[in-house]
């Protein structure tokens, strides 16, 4: 554990950090799923709102 003295005798205790790297762009499969994943999200939130408005009283 890394700990440092200050001047009055009192010890500090600093938590490790992490390893630092660099992020890779997304390979052609990633990307084909981030697009699946957005045309579902896109479907299913246009089946609620069309299910909302049937069953509304509105309209």
């Amino acid at each position: 554990m890394p700990y440092t003295t200050e001047d009055g005798g009192l010890l500090n205790n600093f938590a490790k950090e992490p390893k630092v790297y660099t992020a890779e762009p997304p390979n052609t499969t990633e990307k084909r799923n981030y697009i699946l994943g957005g045309v579902a999200a896109v479907v299913l939130l246009s089946g609620l709102i069309f299910v909302a408005f049937s069953v509304s009283s509105v309209g």
